[in-house]
């Protein structure tokens, strides 16, 4: 065993108290997060000591305890004893009081309570909490959970996102307000096309598409992917009919960028995924996903548009979507995996089980309201939200207004009805 890894496993089993269990297996592996950093990750599989002869590789057996560590921060991600039971001989918190709770959490993170983490449910042994700044939310949002048994030993702890830390924070007073973004909001009044389950039936209603709005009226787009690097494409892909054409197999896929070395992991090298997409290769992208089209949808010409493309697990995504279906809330959608060397599509995903599911629902019932009225009815309706969104181009939290409503307008009839309604 290399001695830096020799190092961290001596550190895990004192941080927890591991003298009732040996180490069974470790891994590295090194992913993106969802800020672009690459994190390099050694996991690990503790085993109680009384269990030597464990053979099933399905399940570990109840008291292990696995345990992912940030390599390079030497911060715990999460800590999992299997079946909520514990064999370790370390007491971490003075009493289940909510207060030390949140002091060993300060202690372990380094995080401030009230200033950049809160308590946002208790219940029974689990603590769960958010990110946040000075108690206003956080967007992506930062959670730690821990979980302890009768006896007071924690058998579960996580810590997942980014907490911002005064480094990381633009400070500025919040001055929207609804009366300024008029237009704003009212740009974000959709008309879709919604399948309702409980009725079997597709309703237009006019919904508000949540965005972010800046102090200076400039928006982010409320994405869960904002933080890849994604090229807008646009490109609508036609061909001409052809007796012949390219021919297509699916390929067994999994990730491809997991052989590194230790040195690699310890160096904290950048993640291949972050490396730009060139315009040559953007070029092999859009012949590749042409000729897949013309194989496996050879009726399709210009019916698909290239959204964007973007690396992840060591091949290039092409998403693609239907033209001509912006009111659809289940488009037709493709994900294409792409060889970055022969640049051929090696395998994809659709989303046809969830066209197929609503294809024996009512269709659409007549517009009869304008956007106009539509805004008018759902105005009281509409919330303006106070919270620091991460800005990637500035890397740092700044503070926003998120516009959103859990209402809707029926197209048809005018009816203004909560959303959760038609879910």
């Amino acid at each position: 065993m290399d001695k830096r890894v020799k190092e961290l496993v001596d550190f895990t089993s004192e941080k927890w108290g591991l003298e009732n269990y040996y180490l069974h297996t470790y891994n590295f592996y090194r992913k993106l997060n969802s800020f672009n950093e690459t994190i390099y990750t050694l996991t690990m599989e503790w085993f109680p000591s009384h269990i030597t002869d464990w053979v099933n590789e399905d399940y570990n057996p109840d008291g292990t305890a696995s345990i992912d560590l940030n390599v390079n921060s030497r911060q715990f991600e999460s800590v999992i004893f299997v079946g909520g039971k514990s064999y370790s001989n370390k007491n971490l918190f003075h009493s289940l009081k909510t207060n030390d709770i949140i002091k060993w959490i300060e202690k372990e993170t380094g995080l401030k309570y009230g200033c950049q983490f809160e308590l946002k449910k208790e219940e029974d042994g689990e603590f769960y909490f958010q990110s946040s700044i000075g108690g206003i939310a956080v967007s992506p949002c930062g959670t730690i959970e821990i979980k302890v048994d009768q006896v007071g030993k924690m058998t579960f702890f996580s810590l997942y996102g980014k907490f911002p830390s005064k480094e990381t924070l633009v400070d500025e007073n919040f001055s929207l307000n609804l009366d300024d973004l008029g237009q704003i909001v009212k740009d974000q009044l959709e008309l879709i096309e919604y399948p309702v389950n409980k009725q079997n039936r597709i309703i237009p209603i006019y919904v508000i598409e949540e965005i972010f709005v800046r102090n200076d009226l400039s928006v982010i787009p409320f994405d869960f992917d904002r933080g890849k690097f994604k090229l807008k494409i646009k490109e609508n892909i036609q061909w001409q009919p052809s007796n012949t054409r390219p021919s297509f197999k699916r390929t067994l896929i999994g990730p491809l960028n997991e052989d590194f070395s230790i040195d690699q992991a310890f160096s904290c090298e950048p993640h291949p995924d972050l490396l730009l997409i060139s315009d040559d290769e953007i070029t092999k992208c859009i012949i590749g996903v042409r000729d897949f089209l013309c194989s496996v949808f050879p009726k399709d010409s210009g019916k698909w548009l290239v959204e964007t493309l973007h690396r992840d697990e060591g091949y290039i995504i092409a998403i693609l979507k239907e033209n001509d279906q912006e009111r659809q809330v289940f488009q037709g959608k493709l994900k294409l995996f792409i060889d970055t060397t022969t640049f051929m599509v090696l395998n994809y995903i659709d989303n046809k089980f969830k066209i197929e599911m609503i294809e024996g629902f009512q269709q659409i019932e007549n517009i009869s309201i304008n956007k106009d009225t539509a805004f008018e009815t759902i105005k009281s309706k509409i919330e303006l939200i106070s919270l620091y969104v991460f800005d990637f181009e500035q890397n740092k939290f700044i503070r926003c207004g998120k516009i959103d409503s859990d209402f809707c307008v029926n197209a048809s009839n005018g009816e203004i009805i909560a959303l959760a309604d038609y879910l």
